[in-house]
């Protein structure tokens, strides 16, 4: 709320081109031993970002938006859970997934993983997207890996090397001219 609140005012009071997310994010594990392929301290790019836990929970399993039949944003192409980016650098950018309530235990993890199919986690992607989408601004998202999501261990964070990671990476992609796609 506060990511969506802050950016709507900024965008009310200024001009904007385009909109670049930078932060931090845990990468989730996968079904196979690989998993996300994300370590800490690496840097991703979003593809997407998905509402990760906005439906509702019932006996066959949880529902999301689409199968509520409740766009997040309508018209003639309505959006569930799933928000497209246009902006990032290179290729290889990967599914986000924004949460309400970080994913603390591996079970939890690799389960949201495996329904959203979702490499990075974050907590305010989804608005930042949200937002951008509704004003009609190209956005896009870059993290750095923090940690791995999954069974909370504070003391394997690397949330500062990450951040700057993060900083770094839009920076340099900022500084080689063409070096954000707009897809």
């Amino acid at each position: 709320m506060n990511a969506a609140y802050g950016l709507t005012r900024f965008l009310a009071r200024n001009e904007v081109r385009a909109i670049v997310a930078c932060g931090i994010g845990g990468a989730y594990p996968r079904l196979n031993s690989a998993g996300s392929g994300l370590s800490v301290g690496e840097v991703a790019w979003a593809s997407s970002e998905c509402y990760g836990d906005l439906g509702a929970n019932s006996v066959d399993g949880f529902l999301d938006m689409r199968a509520l039949g409740f766009p997040v944003i309508g018209g003639p192409e309505p959006i569930y859970n799933l928000l497209p980016l246009q902006i990032r650098a290179g290729e290889g950018a990967v599914p986000f997934v924004t949460v309400n309530t970080c994913t603390g235990d591996d079970a939890a993890a690799l389960a949201l993983a495996n329904r959203t199919g979702g490499y990075v986690e974050s907590m305010e992607g989804a608005a930042i997207v949200h937002v951008a989408r509704l004003a009609g601004i190209p956005v896009g998202e870059v993290r750095g890996i923090s940690n791995p999501v999954g069974n909370r261990d504070r003391g394997a964070w690397r949330v500062r090397e990450a951040a700057v990671a993060a900083q770094e990476a839009l920076l340099a992609a900022l500084a080689s001219g063409g070096g954000l796609l707009d897809r």
